[in-house]
């Protein structure tokens, strides 16, 4: 293919992605994302601080990694009782809260964020965008169980009542958080347009007579998900959690059969674009299957070449989902910024906390970025398994943090240099798989887009 056949391709390409990326639905998700990745930012941070280098038993001092913890206290025992190991758990601690004013609560910050924008994009006529946003998180919050599983002290599960599930506050929460939402900027707006609204007199002050128009259209979309909440209640199910069992039955169903792995390996990055945490999809489901291979492969018992362990070290810890892109947007973006946001994204990208990446470039709902987002799964997960199908990659049986870094980590998982240049080649690929797609997005930041 001569260069201005590859010219001509692109500039079709950018063509076709700028409707769809100036659609505005995608438009309002893309504001959405970019407005509650800085926080998330922040939780990136947290997570590489607290699982690298405050994690007693993770890749600084635990027996995985560098085994300083044995260093210093003479033996992984003495490590695990000693007051150093203690003090890191506490400060560890304190990191994690990062986590709950953040990752946490994305959901929150997603619905309010998609209400907001919204309703500015889709009705501009409506000057109190707020007032959609408030009762957008009070839907949200009457859809979401309230209502928490434990055990007590015995053991014993016991269910308590009036307690949110704060699961569905985070990731897990976010696709019923995007429902939520739209359904309420769509019925709220509409009720206001067609003037199905508590009129008071002039004399009454502006912010007054806003709050009782809101009255009725407001009521409305609340006793929608009333009756949503209770309906689902009688079958002892929550909206959040319907979606996921919807979601979950088909992927256990699959597991049984051949197509597992690319179902599995095609569907989570699917599920990511479009905002929801794979693992809270699959998790469950590796559990069932991969999970039990990994514990085979680790007792030596079975080489199983499919395993979560695999899909770490092909996938998640390989560079694909972190260091590749960044690099990739170092090379070729002109945009000024996503390239700030790689520099931001680099810390945690070397311990592979894709977060910033994932909902800073973003990849959630960037059509641009939908397909090498995909083929950076895909590509490497099944080049791996063919190259230890020929005996060149060998089976993976040693379970490695999930922070250590790229190339790293490939030696540690395969036990040879093998692995470690299997993720070089990895980073290349993906690195190539990404650069026409942000020349294009070059291309759509000149056009305005």
């Amino acid at each position: 293919m001569g260069k201005n056949e590859i010219q001509k391709w692109q500039m079709k390409l950018t063509k076709i992605m700028g409707k769809i990326a100036g659609n505005k639905l995608l438009l309002t998700l893309r504001d959405t994302f970019i407005m509650a990745a800085t926080p998330l930012m922040i939780a990136g941070f947290a997570i590489m601080i607290s699982s690298v280098f405050l994690d007693p038993n993770g890749i600084i001092f635990g027996e995985t990694g560098l085994h300083l913890g044995s260093v210093i206290a003479g033996s992984k025992g003495a490590w695990a009782k000693s007051s150093f190991a203690e003090v890191l758990v506490s400060i560890q601690g304190g990191f994690n809260l990062f986590l709950r004013g953040t990752m946490s609560i994305n959901a929150i910050l997603i619905v309010a964020g998609f209400a907001y924008f919204g309703t500015k994009r889709f009705f501009p006529k409506n000057k109190e965008p707020l007032l959609v946003v408030l009762y957008a998180l009070a839907s949200f919050f009457t859809a979401i169980p309230w209502a928490v599983t434990t055990q007590d002290v015995t053991g014993k599960e016991v269910s308590l009542d009036g307690l949110v599930n704060s699961n569905f506050l985070g990731q897990q929460g976010i696709f019923t958080g995007l429902i939520v939402a739209g359904i309420t900027i769509y019925l709220f707006n509409k009720l206001i347009e067609k003037n199905i609204v508590i009129k008071l007199p002039s004399s009454v002050p502006p912010a007054v007579a806003k709050s009782f128009e809101s009255l009725i259209p407001g009521t409305v979309v609340l006793a929608l998900f009333v009756i949503i909440a209770s309906v689902l209640n009688h079958f002892d199910t929550s909206l959040p959690e319907l979606l996921l069992s919807l979601l979950q039955k088909p992927a256990l169903a699959v597991s049984a059969t051949p197509f597992f792995a690319v179902i599995a390996i095609l569907t989570q990055p699917l599920l990511q674009w479009f905002g929801i945490h794979g693992t809270s999809v699959w998790g469950p489901i590796f559990g069932l299957t991969w999970g039990i291979n990994d514990n085979e492969n680790i007792m030596g018992v079975a080489e199983h070449v499919y395993s979560t362990m695999y899909m770490n070290f092909s996938i998640v810890a390989s560079g694909a989902l972190t260091l590749a892109p960044i690099i990739a947007v170092f090379l070729f973006s002109k945009r000024e910024d996503m390239r700030s946001i790689a520099k931001l994204a680099v810390a945690p990208g070397v311990f592979n906390v894709s977060e910033p990446i994932t909902y800073g470039f973003p990849i959630v709902l960037n059509p641009i970025l939908l397909v090498p987002y995909v083929l950076s799964w895909i590509i490497p997960f099944f080049l791996g398994i063919f190259l230890t199908n020929i005996n060149i990659l060998p089976v993976i049986t040693n379970n490695v943090p999930w922070t250590v870094p790229p190339i790293l980590s490939g030696f540690l998982y395969s036990g040879s240099i093998i692995g470690a240049l299997y993720q070089v080649l990895v980073i290349v690929i993906v690195v190539c798989l990404y650069m026409p797609f942000i020349r294009i997005s070059n291309n759509l930041r000149k056009e305005g887009i």
